[in-house]
């Protein structure tokens, strides 16, 4: 029975990895964009803009998949990924979870 239940937690967690189809190195090119609100690493230095950087790929992933579809409105993203494919969001979002965050505060501009 140990063993059984070792082997499906083993198996759980390899598929669980499985699942980040993202191309990091692709998504790089795919963020010029973006990098003009959320800096070119995903380290916002406004804070109306949140910082991509560090975040999980799958949760990125589904925020911009959300955003897109309306069924999370931003008015701030309006647009922005309207002509992008599923494969361009998943490089993006690879992309953003791959960089490191930067500790401190954004500052407000006024």
């Amino acid at each position: 029975m140990n063993k059984l239940l070792i082997a499906l937690l083993v198996s759980v967690g390899i598929t669980g990895v499985a699942q980040a189809a993202g191309d990091a190195a692709a998504g790089q090119a795919k963020t010029a964009v973006c990098a003009a609100c959320h800096g070119a690493d995903g380290n916002s230095a406004v804070a109306n803009f949140p910082k991509l950087a560090g975040q999980n790929e799958r949760y990125l992933l589904k925020q911009m998949q959300d955003i897109k579809a309306g069924t999370r409105p931003v008015v701030e993203m309006t647009g922005m990924l309207t002509n992008l494919s599923d494969q361009d969001l998943e490089d993006i979002a690879a992309f953003f979870a791959s960089k490191g965050v930067q500790v401190g505060s954004a500052s407000l501009s006024w």
